[in-house]
């Protein structure tokens, strides 16, 4: 096993599942310890944040994270996974729209909403994923989620039938449904033909690397990121090696400024991640202590 431990952004083709390329990075990297954060469906490609080694245990701040999707819905037919991969379920005759009209529509759900997962998903209830009740043609009511639109744009295609659009979204939303539900909207059925993420919170697909570009690298460790990365929406403090050696040790420590989360990103005067200390009463405690130096725990 290696001792590498960061930040990886991967540019994730379509055919694969987010399982599929953790599986392909472990061996590159002959890591078990490889986790990624925000799944994408098979027909989806784009970025794909993945932790190395330690800093897996930093993922979950990295999937709170606004994302951005880019795409193409298809008017006209519906499928019952909402998405190309599904199999169709219904058509309907496609209104005459235009640009402007499509996208007025497309501005009344931006905001903050309830949305119901779909059925054709990965979403566990009693234990059962729901993909597996719905291959099974048992539907079951599902809990709303809330989540926010923050924007919503849609453009012209070159097929009549087809739009594409740029959406920007909390985590937790399925773009899916989020189409299928505009397609409703403007008076037919309709169904996500094309889609990927382009960003989610600071990291960009442009600064990923595909699974062939990682594959002919001599040594992969040269495409991680500083672990500090995965937690760069936290506020954040410098520690002096006094607190550091508090931190490690397990020991709370006093800090004089004041910060308005509950947890912060604690730093070395290199701007390493020490670790996350928690907030508790006047002090902060350890959350995550980071490996350090040869001989620090």
């Amino acid at each position: 096993m290696t001792t590498s431990s960061g930040l990886l952004l991967i540019d994730k083709p379509a055919g694969l599942t987010s399982h599929d390329v953790v599986a392909r990075l472990r061996k590159l990297f002959n890591e078990r310890r490889i986790g990624h954060a925000g799944t994408l469906d098979p027909m989806a490609t784009g970025l794909l944040v993945v932790a190395v080694g330690t800093s897996t245990r930093l993922l979950r701040f990295a999937q709170a994270q606004t994302k951005r999707y880019t795409g193409t819905v298809r008017l006209g037919v519906a499928t019952d996974s909402l998405d190309a991969d599904g199999t169709v379920t219904a058509t309907a005759a496609v209104p005459a729209i235009s640009l402007e009209g499509i996208n007025a529509v497309a501005a009344t759900m931006i905001g903050r909403q309830s949305q119901v997962p779909p059925m054709v998903s990965a979403l566990k209830v009693g234990g059962k994923r729901l993909h597996e009740m719905a291959r099974a043609g048992i539907e079951i009511e599902r809990t709303p989620r809330e989540i926010v639109i923050e924007s919503f744009e849609v453009s012209t295609n070159a097929e009549r039938d087809q739009w594409d659009f740029d959406v920007t979204c909390s985590v937790g939303t399925y773009v899916r449904v989020l189409l299928s539900d505009l397609s409703v909207n403007i008076g037919t059925v309709g169904h996500l033909s094309a889609l990927r993420r382009v960003s989610s919170g600071a990291h960009h697909v442009d600064n990923a690397r595909t699974l062939d570009e990682l594959a002919v690298l001599d040594d992969v460790t040269v495409a991680l990121a500083r672990p500090a990365q995965l937690v760069g929406e936290l506020e954040s403090t410098v520690l002096d090696a006094t607190d550091i050696a508090k931190m490690r040790m397990g020991q709370r420590v006093a800090l004089t400024a004041s910060f308005v989360d509950e947890e912060i990103a604690a730093l070395d005067a290199e701007g390493e991640l020490v670790g996350v200390l928690r907030r508790r009463g006047e002090l902060w405690k350890p959350e995550i202590v980071m490996a350090g130096e040869a001989g620090a725990p």
